[in-house]
C-alpha cells in the first residue's frame, strides 16, 4: 500500500523513527533527557524509572514499527474494491503532517538547549520551579556514557524485534501466542483491567443507582410526591364521579337530605 500513498509513508517513517528515539531527532533528546534525569537522581525511585522507562523506550520502538509494517508492507487485507480507491490524505491532512514531520526533525535539537540546558531557569523562569537542591537535571548531562547508548541500543533492538516478527517471519507473533496463550490472553485483555474496573466499581455504581431510581425517585418521589399526589386527585375524581348519576330524583334526594342536615345544625348547634 505505501506505493499508493508515499508521502504518508513518509511522515510514519520520520514519527516511527522520532517514536523510537532514533538520534538527532526529536524523540531522542526527549526520552534520553528523561531517562539520564532519573538516573540521575541517585535514588531508588530514579533508578526504578531508568530501567522501566529503558523497558518502554523497548516497547515504543517495536509497536511504532510493527505499526509501519503491518500498514504499509506485506499483503493488503482490504478488498480489491478498497484498494482500487486509496490515495493520499487531502491537503488539510497532509499539510499539518508536513508540519509535524518537520518539528520531529528539528524541534529537539533548537529547542533542547533552552528546555533542559544549563540555563534553562532563564528560559522557564517562573513557569516552571526548580529547587536549588534539585540536580537531577544537572547530573544527567554529566551521565556515563552507558547511560547515553543504551537507550539507544534497546531502540535499535526494538526495531531489530519488529523486522524479525512482522517481516522476516511473520509467523512468529502467532507461534509465540501459541506457545504462550495464558500470557498472551492476559496482555490481549488488557491485563483484564477493564473487567476489574467494571466488577469492582461500575456494577457497584449501576447497582446504587438503580437502587436510589428505584426505591428514592420511584417510590418515595414519584409514590409520594408529585405522581402520588396526581394519583390520588385522579382516584378522588373517580370516586366523586360515582355521585353522578344522572338522575334527577337522585339529586333532588341528595339536597333534600343537605337541607335537613342545615336545619338540625342551626336549630339544635346554635342550642
Amino acid at each position: 500500500i505505501w506505493r499508493k500513498i508515499p508521502f504518508t509513508y513518509a511522515v510514519m517513517w520520520i514519527g516511527s523513527l522520532a517514536l523510537a528515539g532514533i538520534p538527532f531527532l526529536a524523540g531522542f533528546y526527549s526520552k534520553d533527557i528523561i531517562l539520564e534525569a532519573a538516573w540521575g537522581a541517585h535514588t531508588g525511585q530514579g533508578t526504578y524509572a531508568f530501567w522501566l522507562g529503558l523497558g518502554a523506550a523497548v516497547l515504543t520502538a517495536f509497536y511504532s514499527w510493527r505499526l509501519l509494517f503491518m500498514t504499509f508492507h506485506g499483503r493488503p487485507r482490504a478488498d480489491a474494491h478498497t484498494m482500487e480507491h486509496v490515495h493520499e490524505s487531502p491537503l488539510v491532512m497532509t499539510i499539518p503532517l508536513a508540519f509535524l514531520s518537520v518539528g520531529a526533525v528539528f524541534a529537539g535539537w533548537l529547542a533542547y538547549d533552552l528546555f533542559v540546558g544549563e540555563h534553562l531557569d532563564r528560559f522557564w523562569r517562573a513557569s516552571i520551579l526548580i529547587l536549588p537542591e534539585h540536580q537531577a537535571l544537572e547530573h544527567a548531562h554529566h551521565a556515563p556514557l552507558w547511560v547515553k547508548i543504551l537507550p539507544i541500543a534497546v531502540a535499535v533492538a526494538g526495531i531489530a524485534g519488529a523486522i524479525v516478527a512482522y517481516v522476516q517471519r511473520p509467523d512468529l507473533p502467532a507461534a509465540i501466542a501459541a506457545r504462550f496463550r495464558p500470557l498472551y490472553l492476559f496482555f490481549l485483555n488488557k491485563w483484564y483491567f477493564d473487567e476489574l474496573y467494571d466488577r469492582l466499581f461500575v456494577r457497584p455504581a449501576h447497582a446504587l443507582g438503580r437502587g436510589f431510581w428505584k426505591a428514592g425517585d420511584g417510590d418515595l418521589i414519584d409514590g409520594v410526591g408529585p405522581d402520588g399526589i396526581a394519583a390520588a386527585t385522579v382516584d378522588l375524581a373517580k370516586r366523586a364521579g360515582r355521585l353522578q348519576t344522572g338522575y334527577v330524583y337522585h339529586y333532588a334526594f341528595a339536597m333534600l337530605i343537605g337541607v335537613v342536615a342545615f336545619i338540625t345544625w342551626y336549630l339544635y348547634g346554635r342550642g
